[in-house]
This record gives C-alpha cells, sequence and structure tokens, in this order.
C-alpha cells in the first residue's frame, strides 16, 4: 500500500492540474469570443445608425424625386428586398461556411 501512495498522490496532482489547465482555457476561449463579440459590436451599432439615416435620407430623397414621400421608403425597401433574396439564395452556403471557420478558429486558439 506504501508503495502506490506516491504514485497516487502524483495521479490525484496530474488530474487536478489538468481540470484546472482546461479551466484556464476554457475562461481565455471565453474572454477572447466576448472582447470580440463586444468591440465588433462598438463599431457596427454606429455603423447601423450611420446606415439607417443614410438609408432614412435616401427614401426621403427618393421619394421627393418621386413626387409622393412613401414611393421613396417603398423604393428602398424593395430593393433591400431584393438584394436580401439574392444574398439568401447565392450566398447561403458562403456566408454560413464564414461564420462557423471564424468561430472555430475563435475556439482552436
Amino acid at each position: 500500500m506504501y508503495i502506490f501512495e506516491p504514485l497516487v498522490k502524483k495521479v490525484e496532482n496530474y488530474i487536478r492540474t489538468s481540470i484546472e489547465l482546461y479551466k484556464l482555457k476554457t475562461i481565455n476561449i471565453s474572454a477572447d469570443l466576448l472582447s470580440t463579440i463586444i468591440s465588433r459590436g462598438l463599431v457596427v451599432v454606429p455603423g447601423f445608425a450611420f446606415f439607417a439615416t443614410l438609408n432614412i435620407g435616401l427614401s426621403l430623397w427618393l421619394g421627393d424625386m418621386l413626387g409622393k414621400i412613401y414611393y421613396g421608403f417603398f423604393g428602398v425597401a424593395a430593393f433591400y428586398g431584393i438584394v436580401g433574396v439574392i444574398v439568401y439564395l447565392f450566398m447561403k452556403k458562403f456566408i454560413k461556411k464564414q461564420i462557423r471557420e471564424s468561430f472555430i478558429s475563435h475556439l482552436q486558439n
């Protein structure tokens, strides 16, 4: 029994160290993903505000050109509807693949 005691203690220490290492790796990956999401969010939110304001201005301008303000909003909405359908039909697999690869690469580092 005394012969195996040092071996058992080494195995226990190894297991504890391995568990602690996995915890630290998980924390590191989570922190990396969270910081990426937050940093991109800080860029995306003002970008959306700019884009929304630009679209409203474009809709008002187009509506003025067409004679009725709401025609401009319909025109811009139709444009984005067509673009959305094209992106969905032709790029769905490509976009999904890019997001999946980006997520996996973050998890592996």
